[in-house]
């Protein structure tokens, strides 16, 4: 049943309640205790005909408490009509439920009620505050929702529901009076039942504590005084820190009650607070610092002025620029930045210049020359590259014709060759003395992290000192080494010939005696090499040069040598290309020079029969093979090779290293008795 208003009557009842109605109220008595204390009062009770509430089990109310927001989050357990008290319905399914009637329901005015073991705390005019549980995963609802339809039809069996609170009642939208909760804006009021009475017998309800009114206003007090005390004493970044930190604490103090202890105390309002005194006290003083940050601007636009001169002239044009643009821009501090611009030029620091010019366009584009300045310096800025920090990635140092070649140290930059181990390689010409080198260069900071610069800088240099210790006529030449803009550079013999790549083509074979001619001059340099205490790690046809006018072999890219003195030998890493690696080297073991050796074999055998040696799907299985299985017979590949050299790659390619040849002179020696024995054979010319 269900009462027409919860208001407190002014006068009598109309008429006294039957009996039938009276057998569901509570008995309690009142005497001593304040009206503060007692359940929401109630007038006009609407009861069912005495035939429907005799056959039904108990009666209860039905009456919803709204907040002034409309939403349904407290359920009234008790209203009190004059002297009676009548629990909701909820409450008597609950009892029901545990075989309890309204004489075992003990009131607790002020506090809740005890349903036989359960004690239901509640606020001081006992309403509950109901715990609304969410979906489940799937976005299945909390309590399953059968139609009524297919249980009368049969489809559902009636015994799915033994022993079980059944609720019956309208779920469908449009039918019924929709409720506002907490997990839902259009709960059928038949769930919102199932929640209160889940939340009953499970004990799972929000409490407000007594005290929690005095708790709230203390946190209202205390961030008042951070607002008023503390925030303003604080700069901006540590002020917005703390603030946020207070917030996150109201939240997950609110939050953390709610789900841990059940309590509920409205923190929320001190949050409000705090959030909105934070923005406009910040507000206020951005507004108020922003005035004086301006007079401050221009009280120091002389110091500014001068720190700027000194910091370009000492070089350090990026910070003399910081200093000139804090300067109310006028004609005086053009000049200033149009010789700052220059400056940038004259270090070939294009695009820095073109920022600078950018940067005047936007006060004065007719300054000077400032137009063609501004045009040069992007079309620069485009195409030179002299380090990570000063260039596009990508870019190259080669420029287009009619502007001025840049320069690397005392080297004049003139074409781009190509790409080599550790960087671009360019060609170009030591005006000095006008003879052409190739210049081989490397951005460091922009291919590399900070903390690793020092470390790859000293790799770098020392890759130079350990070529340039090498002086063979096979051997390309180290002339010079340097850094520039963080664009470290070598500056090497140039080749005008081109790698054995192309010869290694099965349709481009060279003659076998030329092959053995160039194999053996690069036995030569590598045991040369390695008399030095240098390994190249990386010998396959790509290093090596020919020239075929002047007959001219070089080895070139020591880029991943190491100084194998004995006091510094340490276990390296697997570096080269996998294909032409000893089984040693695959393994990460200590190499020598017979490391080098087996990898010149392996080119040797490609450039006699046109493949590799070793070939697989993958790089495992690649490696498998060269560190496990033997070579394929060059005969089946190519009959006609003599079995002298067919000795020599199987004993350049032996999987232990004291197998091969012991140095590259030994195998230089072989390849040219072998050769010398193809020229000495006789000819059989028939006569």
């Amino acid at each position: 049943f269900v009462f027409q208003a919860l208001v407190e009557p002014q006068g009598n009842p109309d008429k006294p309640l039957p009996e039938y109605v009276l057998k569901s109220s509570i008995s309690a008595s009142d005497r001593g205790i304040d009206i503060d204390n007692l359940p929401i009062p109630a007038i006009n009770p609407l009861y069912p005909l005495e035939g429907f509430a005799t056959s039904a089990a108990a009666l209860g109310h039905l009456n919803a408490d709204r907040d002034v927001d409309g939403a349904v989050r407290t359920e009234p357990l008790v209203v009190r009509y004059y002297d009676k008290y009548f629990p909701a319905l909820s409450v008597m399914l609950a009892a029901q439920s545990l075989n309890l009637t309204p004489a075992d329901i003990r009131l607790n005015f002020g506090e809740g009620l005890t349903l036989g073991k359960l004690r239901i705390r509640t606020d001081s005019n006992l309403r509950m505050y109901t715990y609304f549980y969410s979906d489940q995963e799937g976005g299945r609802p909390p309590f399953v929702i059968d139609s009524f339809f297919d249980v009368y039809t049969g489809k559902i069996p009636a015994d799915k529901y033994r022993d079980k609170i059944v609720l019956i009642g309208p779920t469908a939208t449009g039918l019924g009076q929709a409720q506002v909760t907490p997990v839902s804006a259009a709960t059928s009021p038949v769930e919102t039942m199932a929640h209160t009475v889940s939340s009953i017998l499970k004990e799972h309800f929000f409490v407000v504590p007594g005290w929690g009114l005095w708790v709230r206003l203390l946190l209202i007090l205390l961030v008042a005084a951070y607002l008023i005390g503390v925030l303003p004493r604080l700069k901006a970044g540590m002020g917005a820190v703390v603030s946020l930190a207070i917030l996150v604490a109201l939240i997950v103090a609110h939050f953390g009650l709610m789900v841990s202890k059940q309590m509920w105390i409205q923190f929320m309002t001190a949050a409000v607070l705090l959030v909105v005194g934070h923005a406009l006290l910040t507000t206020k003083r951005f507004l108020v610092t922003e005035r004086g940050k301006e007079k401050s601007e221009v009280e120091s636009a002389h110091s500014n002025r001068m720190l700027g001169l000194a910091l370009q002239g000492q070089g350090q044009l990026d910070m003399a620029f910081d200093m000139f643009r804090k300067l109310p821009l006028d004609d005086s501090v053009m000049d200033l930045l149009y010789n700052l611009a220059l400056d940038f030029e004259r270090k070939r620091q294009f695009n820095k210049a073109e920022s600078v010019f950018r940067y005047m366009a936007d006060y004065n584009p007719k300054f000077r020359d400032l137009e063609q300045r501004l045009g040069r310096a992007k079309a620069m800025s485009e195409t030179v590259m002299l380090g990570g920090t000063s260039s596009h990635p990508g870019g190259t140092m080669v420029l287009n014709a009619g502007t001025e070649k840049p320069m690397l140290g005392r080297y004049q930059v003139e074409r781009e060759l190509g790409k080599g181990a550790m960087g671009v390689v360019y060609g170009g010409r030591d005006p000095k003395i006008n003879r052409i080198v190739a210049i081989k260069t490397m951005a460091l900071a922009q291919e590399f992290d900070a903390d690793e610069l020092e470390d790859v800088k000293a790799r770098f240099f020392r890759e130079a000192e350990t070529a340039g210790r090498l002086t063979h006529p096979n051997i390309v030449t180290i002339y010079d080494a340097g850094e520039e803009h963080d664009l470290a550079y070598i500056a090497m013999e140039f080749l005008k010939g081109k790698d054995l790549v192309p010869y290694t083509k099965l349709d481009n074979l060279l003659p076998l005696a030329k092959t053995m001619s160039i194999i053996a001059r690069v036995a030569d340099a590598l045991g040369y090499a390695h008399t030095q205490n240098v390994v190249h790690r990386d010998v396959k046809p790509a290093n090596i040069m020919y020239e075929p006018e002047s007959d001219s072999v070089k080895v070139t890219d020591f880029g991943i040598a190491r100084i194998t003195d004995s006091s510094r030998t340490k276990t390296g890493m697997v570096l080269g290309t996998p294909s032409y690696m000893s089984p040693e080297q695959l393994a990460g073991k200590r190499i020598g020079g017979q490391s080098d050796l087996f990898s010149l074999g392996a080119a040797l055998f490609q450039l006699v029969c046109g493949q590799l040696p070793f070939q697989g799907e993958n790089m495992a299985q690649l490696m498998f093979k060269i560190a496990n299985e033997p070579h394929p017979d060059i005969l089946t590949i190519r009959p006609d090779v003599p079995d002298c050299l067919v000795a020599i790659i199987n004993r350049a390619l032996a999987k232990n290293p004291e197998e091969r040849f012991h140095t590259g002179e030994e195998m230089a020696r072989a390849i040219r008795a072998c050769a010398a024995s193809l020229t000495a054979d006789p000819v059989d010319i028939g006569l």
